[in-house]
């Protein structure tokens, strides 16, 4: 009697085709520019004045990650075809909150609207959605990212109420704040002491805590005078200076990160370009330059490190160097601003020219 041929399981064929698919040549991470020279010329300020800024690219999701389909068989690409019929989630950005850059280059994305962290991985030529915070628990509304030393980064998510740490790969380790926060925003990493600072918005506080997760101090209380704090929403580190952006007071403040002492704040309310109404990320660059999300006005505002003024990015708008209620803002090593432009769905970086 012939035997009967059972069908293999869907589970094991689509694992078959993925190994398949993967054994091509990875894809490029591309940021959009060189494709079209008009952006590639677009910089900040404008001229005739010298430029301080140029555009350097934008993220969006997997359309960022190009692949050489001529170096690929028929096959191969049939496998990646029929993959992806079987994996329906959403391949691009949403909602983008936080963004930071680890020391290979990766490029982490919180996205509140996918609940989930979009790993654009340069090196390995992918995209990885990690929806998953601790165990199988997964992300509801993650926001700030921070990256350690070991590779490893922390993502603070709103409303499961902790600090989540995982691994590039997805791999969930042991989160902190269990129990203790009650709506972490923003977060920063020491380099030197490798403590963790955390803004608990409705607490009014920004915890430190060791990288064993052990609690240390609490700085701050509700308050509208120099050591208070409204809703806290984004953090920043510069040496021993821990900025804070103290969302509904308007301003961002500068605390000594050894003491706790008040040094000094950062902008005020009012109705002019360059002042604060509901400040969100906060960044500094190597020169000192202090980068400050206005969300409501949906402007980059640039600062010098003495806080005075220097210039805009922005403006409402979809078009390349306008913003939609952006969130979050960091630097990598290479002088690029990354700006998390939230209602746009989209990362904008933008290129530091120095100051010669």
């Amino acid at each position: 009697m012939t035997a009967l041929i059972r069908p293999l399981p869907l589970v094991l064929v689509l694992s078959v085709l993925a190994l398949a698919a993967c054994s091509s040549a990875p894809a490029r991470l591309h940021l959009g520019v060189g494709d079209d020279p008009v952006l590639s010329r677009l910089m900040w300020p404008p001229g005739p004045e010298v430029p301080r800024y140029q555009f350097a690219g934008q993220l969006f999701g997997e359309v960022n990650f190009v692949r050489d389909e001529a170096s690929d068989g028929a096959l191969t690409r049939f496998f990646r075809w029929l993959v992806g019929l079987a994996d329906d989630r959403p391949k691009t950005l949403q909602r983008p909150q936080g963004v930071a850059v680890d020391s290979d280059g990766r490029i982490l994305v919180s996205d509140v609207s996918r609940a989930a962290v979009f790993v654009f991985d340069g090196i390995a030529g992918e995209l990885r959605i990690l929806e998953y915070a601790s165990g199988q628990r997964r992300f509801v509304a993650p926001i700030g990212i921070a990256t350690d030393d070991d590779g490893s980064f922390w993502v603070a998510d709103a409303e499961l109420a902790v600090v989540a740490h995982l691994k590039p790969d997805g791999t969930t380790l042991p989160p902190i704040g269990v129990g203790e926060l009650e709506r972490p925003t923003g977060l920063a990493r020491d380099p030197v002491s490798g403590r963790l600072y955390v803004a608990d918005t409705h607490r009014h506080v920004v915890r430190e805590y060791a990288r064993d997760g052990t609690a240390l101090r609490t700085f701050g209380r509700r308050g509208h005078d120099d050591e208070g704090f409204n809703y806290p929403t984004h953090l920043a580190i510069r040496g021993n200076e821990l900025y804070v952006t103290d969302t509904m007071n308007s301003r961002v403040q500068i605390l000594r990160i050894d003491s706790g002492e008040f040094l000094g704040s950062i902008g005020r309310r009012g109705l002019y370009t360059g002042n604060l109404v509901r400040p969100k990320g906060v960044a500094t660059d190597a020169d000192g330059n202090i980068y400050i999300i206005e969300s409501l006005y949906d402007n980059l505002l640039i600062f010098n490190s003495k806080g005075q003024f220097l210039m805009p990015i922005g403006g409402v708008g979809h078009e390349v160097g306008k913003f939609y209620l952006p969130s979050g803002v960091t630097v990598d090593d290479l002088g690029r601003i990354f700006v998390a432009d939230t209602f746009n769905g989209r990362v904008a970086i933008f290129q530091y020219l120095g100051n010669n």
